[in-house]
């Protein structure tokens, strides 16, 4: 649980894979994160729910030695402290365009020295951990992911990866398609293009490459691209496809005859 094991993966450079949280529930949480995934995606961007809905769920995520990440819903400190205190190992940043705004990121999630957040975590004590030795260690297990999502962040690409305390960077196909006027389109040429194009201007940076897709010979595509930071969609999007392929079966042939 602690520290973060998927901070020595990105470090080492390692495959990264997770998967979306669509339900903050303990059981439904616990029961993801058993999967073999490396972090759970928390998403309070596109969600109703703000960290005050989350209560439990990043410890017994934490506890089955997975990574609970939270995507905020702006690159703010207020929205960011409130992830990291109620137990966040790692922090995804949507919009970030600029170096100037990846360094806000970075003043937001860190402690001093490398940052500026306000100390007084609440989820140690809902694990049972020491209070003072997981402040002491907390940057070291810290994970921030921003995300590229538009045609200015890839125009400002090395400036983004320059910035000490950035591990990921993740790009939204979906947004990027919309920057790049190609909206819902993110098989469209312009899409593929900049994010093939991501990796190779990267590469000896240090710092990983992200992505989220559902279909897996895409997922493998990217892998080939040189990503290494892989969201393998989310639950409740594959449950509800085998659901709709299962119903098709059954109202074509609810008996199981053999095909004439």
């Amino acid at each position: 649980m602690y520290p973060n094991p998927m901070k020595r993966k990105i470090k080492a450079g390692e495959l990264v894979l997770g998967t979306g949280l669509p339900a903050f529930t303990p059981a439904f949480a616990t029961r993801v994160a058993r999967t073999g995934v490396d972090f759970l995606w928390i998403d309070t961007e596109h969600s109703p729910f703000g960290a005050e809905s989350l209560e439990a769920v990043p410890v017994l995520v934490r506890n089955q030695g997975v990574a609970p990440m939270i995507r905020v819903a702006w690159n703010d400190p207020h929205l960011i402290k409130k992830a990291m205190d109620v137990g966040a190992s790692a922090i995804m940043v949507p919009q970030v365009n600029t170096a100037e705004e990846a360094a806000r990121a970075v003043q937001y999630t860190f402690y001093p020295p490398i940052g500026q957040r306000g100390i007084s975590p609440h989820w140690p004590h809902v694990a049972g951990r020491d209070w003072l030795d997981t402040i002491r260690t907390a940057n070291d297990e810290t994970v921030l992911i921003v995300q590229i999502e538009s045609v200015e962040a890839y125009r400002n690409l090395e400036a983004i990866a320059a910035v000490p305390g950035i591990d990921v960077l993740l790009v939204g196909p979906m947004d990027l398609s919309a920057s790049l006027g190609r909206i819902t389109q993110m098989q469209s040429p312009e899409v593929q293009e900049i994010m093939e194009a991501i990796p190779r201007r990267l590469a000896g940076s240090g710092v990983m490459i992200g992505t989220t897709l559902t279909d897996v010979s895409e997922i493998q595509q990217k892998y080939r691209w040189g990503y290494r930071f892989l969201n393998i969609g989310d639950p409740m999007h594959y449950g509800l496809r085998a659901v709709a392929q299962h119903v098709e079966a059954l109202r074509a042939n609810p008996r199981g005859e053999p095909a004439a």
